[in-house]
């Protein structure tokens, strides 16, 4: 593994831990050239999927912009990267796991506002307003309206 720093070759693992629940290996590295540290991840290579885009493109599955979209969601709240992490994790083993090889954005785009609610209330208006493409402030305040609607009926079953 090359170093990110100094791209010096050959860096030794310092540490090894299971993460995400089985799926993965993180690996903490240190460069002996440079002598910083970072972590790696080792995950298995799992059968290729396919999204389906809005315009009828198909990519390839990448992890890597979920977690960037929902990161940027979190940006300067109070949620745990590991939680994103994990929250991303899930998401993309549910969708593993539905067996389906294609996976239209929209559906990937809905569960993540699933998941997010739960997280942070505050990140998931973020994220839908990038994701729905909010037009203009009215559509803004109706989401807002609805979110609150359902923490509103949600508290009720609670009560109950």
């Amino acid at each position: 593994m090359h170093c990110p720093f100094c791209s010096h070759e050959n860096t030794r693992v310092t540490d090894s831990r299971v993460a995400d629940g089985g799926c993965s290996i993180r690996r903490r590295r240190e460069c002996p050239a440079c002598k910083k540290r970072f972590w790696t991840f080792e995950r298995y290579e799992s059968a290729r999927l396919l999204v389906i885009k809005k315009d009828g493109r198909r990519e390839e599955f990448d992890r890597n912009k979920i977690l960037s979209g929902v990161t940027k969601a979190c940006r300067k709240r109070p949620v745990d990267p590991d939680a994103i992490e994990a929250m991303v994790t899930s998401l993309e083993r549910d969708l593993r796991a539905s067996g389906d090889v294609e996976i239209k954005s929209v559906l990937i785009g809905e569960r993540i506002m699933e998941r997010l609610i739960d997280l942070d209330e505050v990140a998931y208006v973020r994220f839908a307003s990038v994701y729905k493409d909010f037009k203009d402030v009215n559509r803004f305040s109706e989401e807002l309206r609805a979110l609150a609607e359902m923490r509103k009926r949600f508290v009720n079953e609670e009560k109950q």
